[in-house]
């Protein structure tokens, strides 16, 4: 029998935490489907912070570093510093990225790090039980606005990967998602590339991808799909809002 599909090497063979229905699993598959391919998995440092993905250091096969809430870039700065040989990445959510970490995120993308960021963005605070984010959607019922987020109230979403493409420091920001098999294809490749970038010492990349939170969003796995087809994907358009190597590509 011909095998179609194998488990990536660095993707450690052990159950995951996360709830029924989370995408989570299908990038962290992603992205060791990546670090295989380029056989990386020893010179591979991820960093991920508070979240979801807390305890991702039980998934990845590579050498993972737990950042405090919303710092992912900034110890991921000293890490690439000190080891500039090594691939490093982070995995962080929106409401760690695009909240606490805003700072922390920009100015990493201002100087132009070498490393590449995967945010994950489900518009919600996950982890924590589901409270309003700075990326959930305008009218979208949260813990915290259980009348719909109230943009006169609450301000509007940040588009993260939009205002860092306007950056010098910046080399790849990308838009993706994990809702069919096509988009994930996509997503693989936007992560390979953001990869790239980094091994060919060209600076700091971003690759957002729109993920769901059925519990959270109180949604079967299928609705919550749904949802991120026919909400999410109006609302942050997938695409690519910046890419150096497509100048070197013509």
């Amino acid at each position: 029998m011909a095998v179609v599909f194998e488990k990536p090497k660095s993707l450690l063979d052990v159950s995951m935490h996360y709830c029924p229905g989370c995408t989570h699993g299908i990038i962290h598959r992603l992205i060791c489907e990546v670090i295989d391919e380029m056989n990386i998995e020893g010179d591979t440092i991820g960093v991920c912070p508070v979240g979801c993905s807390v305890m991702a250091y039980d998934y990845f096969g590579c050498d993972m570093i737990e950042a405090a809430h919303g710092r992912a870039p900034a110890v991921a700065t000293g890490v690439k510093r000190a080891k500039p040989d090594n691939f490093v990445f982070t995995y962080q959510g929106d409401g760690d990225i695009a909240a606490i970490g805003t700072a922390e995120i920009v100015h990493a993308a201002a100087r132009g790090e070498n490393i590449t960021v995967v945010f994950v963005n489900n518009t919600t605070y996950g982890m924590t039980g589901g409270q309003m984010a700075p990326t959930t959607l305008p009218g979208q019922i949260t813990q915290t606005t259980p009348y719909g987020r109230d943009v006169k109230k609450q301000g509007y979403p940040i588009r993260l990967v939009e205002m860092l493409a306007t950056l010098d420091g910046t080399s790849l920001a990308q838009r993706v998602s994990v809702d069919s098999v096509p988009h994930i294809r996509d997503a693989k490749k936007a992560i390979r590339k953001g990869f790239d970038i980094q091994k060919d010492k060209n600076g700091f990349s971003i690759i957002e991808v729109l993920s769901t939170c059925p519990t959270n969003w109180g949604m079967s796995p299928i609705k919550a799909i749904e949802r991120l087809q026919t909400e999410m994907i109006p609302y942050y358009p997938l695409g690519v809002y910046k890419d150096i190597t497509a100048k070197e590509d013509k």
